[in-house]
């Protein structure tokens, strides 16, 4: 999971960084457990952009992942630890003693020959990978892939090196630190998977040139104050003007600080503590 700079052989590569990908097992994902990816270019089904700077991007295969981790009480053996280009974790592919096979978020540590296991009962033990209920881990365990709704799948804390801090049980409910600094409580019967996501790295990677955003299908930003008035609030004026009032979306909504949430908002209850 370490980080390689590149030689300086361009001026793009000075200062551009990869994954050494050691980690990794195979090059090729189980192809039973992938489907097509259908690409928009951010637009809607009436063709309009509904999401700005998106298109283009290598072709890629979605991994169908395992988020519900509801194959209970059957043991499972890591078989490869596996590239996601839909995400910025590592997968890890599971043969349960049934012989299916189901992808996983790949926890950090885990390794092939690993053997994990899901169970609502009290008998598994608290291993990396080894997914229960909120109600039966320890305060103070690091957890990832972590259920908001009981059944639904795991929601919280999936990226690269994420996790949530278990820190007080209360009432049915668990009280979790979130990598945003939120603090929130969560259903006592939710799932979460023990340990931290892998690849920790991915976070000091620097993309070094437009090119490669290019081949992750991202499309080039226009500043608000290069465009014309009616392409942007902050757009027109004579000379290079910087705008004249405070920074707004397209739309007006005030850019920095301004919170978006709505007041009313069912799980409002839930949250004990906003993220800054």
């Amino acid at each position: 999971m370490a980080v390689k700079k590149l030689k300086p052989d361009t001026p793009s590569q000075r200062y551009m960084s990869v994954s050494s990908f050691d980690e990794l097992t195979t090059n090729k994902p189980y192809r039973k457990l992938t489907t097509p990816i259908k690409k928009t270019g951010g637009r809607n089904n009436s063709g309009r952009i509904t999401s700005r700077r998106r298109g283009g991007g290598h072709k890629r295969r979605y991994r169908i992942i395992d988020f519900k981790r509801n194959k209970f009480d059957v043991s499972g053996e890591v078989l490869t630890i596996e590239y996601d280009p839909n995400r910025s974790s590592r997968i890890a592919l599971i043969n349960y003693a049934d012989n299916e096979k189901r992808y996983i978020i790949a926890p950090d540590g885990i390794k092939v020959g690993h053997s994990i296991m899901s169970s609502k009962l009290e008998s598994i033990p608290f291993n990396i990978g080894n997914a229960m209920p909120l109600s039966r881990i320890p305060d103070g365990m690091l957890v990832h892939n972590v259920e908001l709704k009981i059944g639904k799948g795991g929601q919280l804390s999936r990226s690269a090196g994420a996790y949530a801090r278990i820190m007080a049980k209360e009432d049915g409910n668990v009280t979790l630190r979130l990598p945003s600094g939120e603090v929130r409580m969560v259903n006592e019967n939710c799932l979460a998977t023990i340990g931290t996501v892998g690849n920790k790295s991915h976070e000091n990677i620097k993309i070094g040139k437009a090119g490669r955003s290019r081949w992750l299908g991202k499309r080039p930003k226009v500043r608000g104050v290069a465009m014309n008035p009616v392409d942007h609030p902050h757009g027109g004026g004579e000379g290079r003007t910087s705008g004249g009032r405070h920074p707004v979306s397209p739309w007006g909504t005030p850019a920095k600080g301004y919170k978006t949430r709505k007041k009313n908002k069912p799980s409002n209850k839930f949250i004990v503590k906003r993220r800054k």
